[in-house]
């Protein structure tokens, strides 16, 4: 059973338990000690089978976990940098970003396409630019950002090779994983209804800011690279979540996904130099 994305071009409430039927309808909830797993089935296309659909509530408490996913998928980076050293260093980064991008199934890159034709087409107007997001169609500016994007990383990751600086691909992926639930936490959902709503709804507000402390103080544990890696996204989401909010009131599925491209993408960028 795979989650769909928040921001989907036909956004779907996620079934209550109530509206099963049959057997389902008296089967076991879903155990929170699953919800890593949430989170892990949500945020990547691995083959997870959590056997009954999280209810919204768990949905939004597998936010506290969307790090940990990001850590893995930095940490497989990782792995594969120090595992291929041997390999041509283009080559090298061609098999790590067709990795990466395999992990998500292009999940985010897909909201950095949608946001990037909504920005454009929107001409400034708010119901405009969240009519084009849920437009299935891809426009010249989402082909043009998704090429700009991905030689950016792949050019950023060649360097960061080159340069012997592997943590650069395990904090990029970590940290855009801790902007996802930063930016529920701290900004309206823009439209309602839909598992993003849902989400947004039912985070866990008093866990949430100790989960992201210490992340982040786990982050400047790695050193100079690490402080840099997290001052670079910090900035780069204070100055998206503000066009977001100046543009729709709040972010979107779709907004969400392309903060944390583009988040990856500026820290590969500032470790490369």
């Amino acid at each position: 059973m795979n989650t769909p994305h928040p921001d989907r071009k036909q956004e779907q409430e996620p079934p209550q338990p109530a509206e099963q039927s049959g057997a389902d309808a008296h089967a076991a909830p879903l155990s929170d000690w699953l919800l890593p797993l949430v989170a892990l089935q949500f945020l990547t296309r691995l083959p997870v089978t959590l056997g009954h659909m999280p209810t919204p509530q768990q949905f939004g408490r597998a936010t506290l976990y969307y790090p940990l996913v990001g850590l893995l998928i930095g940490a497989v980076l990782f792995a594969m940098g120090e595992l291929l050293s041997g390999v041509h260093l283009l080559l090298q980064a061609a098999l790590i970003l067709l990795v990466w991008v395999a992990f998500t199934g292009a999940l985010h890159l897909d909201g950095l396409a949608d946001t990037a034709d909504a920005w454009i087409g929107g001409l400034g107007d708010r119901e405009r630019t969240l009519a084009i997001m849920k437009d299935p169609r891809c426009g010249p500016a989402a082909v043009v950002a998704l090429v700009l994007l991905l030689l950016l990383k792949f050019a950023a990751i060649t360097a960061i090779l080159g340069n012997q600086q592997h943590w650069g691909l395990l904090l990029a992926p970590w940290l855009g994983r801790c902007a996802l639930p930063l930016l529920f936490f701290t900004t309206d959902y823009a439209r309602k209804g839909g598992l993003g709503q849902a989400l947004a709804d039912h985070l866990p507000r008093g866990a949430m800011p100790w989960m992201l402390a210490a992340n982040a103080a786990l982050m400047v544990l790695v050193g100079l690279t690490g402080l840099l890696a997290l001052v670079v996204a910090l900035a780069v989401f204070v100055w998206l979540r503000s066009r977001f909010i100046a543009r729709l009131g709040g972010t979107t599925g779709d907004t969400a996904g392309a903060m944390l491209e583009m988040i990856e993408c500026a820290v590969l960028v500032a470790l490369a130099l």
